[in-house]
């Protein structure tokens, strides 16, 4: 286990490089510093004070290797973003010189108190209708159980964000349309609609990628002996099917925690939630290199635990496969 833990952590660093590489070079390709300052600072700003912006954010040093007389080579903007990553510097904003790491402590709850909740609902009712739709499969009510969450799958979600927004906060009043306090129990008032769409929304894919996986389940031969020793229709479900199915419910549900933490971008920017996903949206509006650059890392890095965070449930929910 332990040499196993070593080598994908080791494993996870030229992952991580080669993530940070490539962001580094599509933002030269796209948006070079001196342009970033004038959208910035504005198209009024002198030239020093442009030059004073970037040298506060070392975006004045050569990009890759520093040949100037008596710097160090490796003194660049390349070589120095890697060196902040790796101790966890991750620098100021571009926007408005506040600490990256101090903007994204600030939104992890905020995500969380969306995200987590609709996680939670999401999965117990997702893993519900399509076990009940197991059960009464081949059935009328199955075909329009199918028919509806096919249909839930092809909507958007900013489609379910609009009539949300205009039925439930505009047209009854029941909850907040924008905007987000700390008020206590109160606080979800604010998170409710959101919650709310986030489970709608990803209900219909959700059930049928676990209908199908239970199905390819029930239709083996383990099965089969199961039924044909009386073993009843709830049991085979609830233990047999569930538990063997183990595997793939893993794969979906432990790849998609990391995005419980980075929140979700298109929900927290119509509610005006001041999570990660909001924050993101604004680093684009804005520009913000630096901001965008530490989210890409820190959400490349937690999809890289949640990978293997996945093969350690693989071994802990089937005996037959051991960590090597």
């Amino acid at each position: 286990m332990l040499t196993y833990l070593i080598r994908r952590l080791l494993s996870m660093i030229p992952i991580l490089l080669g993530v940070m590489v490539i962001t580094f070079l599509l933002f030269y390709q796209i948006n070079r510093p001196e342009t970033m300052a004038r959208q910035i600072l504005g198209p009024k700003a002198d030239q020093r004070t442009v030059e004073t912006w970037l040298a506060h954010r070392g975006y004045d040093k050569p990009i890759y290797l520093n040949t100037r007389p008596g710097e160090p080579l490796l003194d660049s903007q390349f070589f120095n973003t890697l060196k902040g990553f790796l101790t966890f510097d991750l620098g100021i904003s571009d926007y408005n010189d506040e600490p990256v790491a101090k903007m994204i402590r600030r939104g992890i709850l905020p995500s969380l108190l969306i995200t987590l909740p609709a996680f939670i609902v999401g999965f117990s009712l997702s893993l519900l209708l399509s076990l009940f739709q197991v059960f009464i499969r081949d059935s009328l009510l199955d075909r329009w159980g199918t028919a509806i969450f096919v249909a839930l799958m092809s909507i958007p979600v900013i489609v379910y964000v609009i009539f949300g927004q205009w039925i439930a906060a505009n047209l009854f009043a029941w909850f907040p349309a924008f905007g987000f306090n700390f008020e206590g129990l109160s606080t979800a008032r604010f998170l409710a609609l959101p919650v709310l769409i986030m489970v709608l929304s990803g209900l219909g894919s959700e059930v049928r990628l676990y209908r199908a996986i239970f199905i390819e389940e029930i239709r083996a031969d383990y099965i089969r002996t199961a039924q044909a020793k009386g073993v009843s229709h709830a049991r085979v479900l609830l233990v047999h099917v569930l538990k063997n199915g183990l595997i793939a419910l893993i794969t979906v549900v432990v790849a998609s925690l990391p995005f419980l933490i980075m929140g979700s971008l298109v929900v927290e920017s119509f509610f005006g939630i001041p999570g990660l996903g909001n924050l993101m949206m604004n680093a684009i509006n804005t520009s913000d290199f630096s901001l965008i650059r530490a989210n890409v890392y820190i959400g490349s890095l937690l999809f890289l635990f949640g990978l293997m965070l996945t093969d350690l449930c693989y071994a802990a929910a089937d005996p037959r496969i051991r960590l090597q």
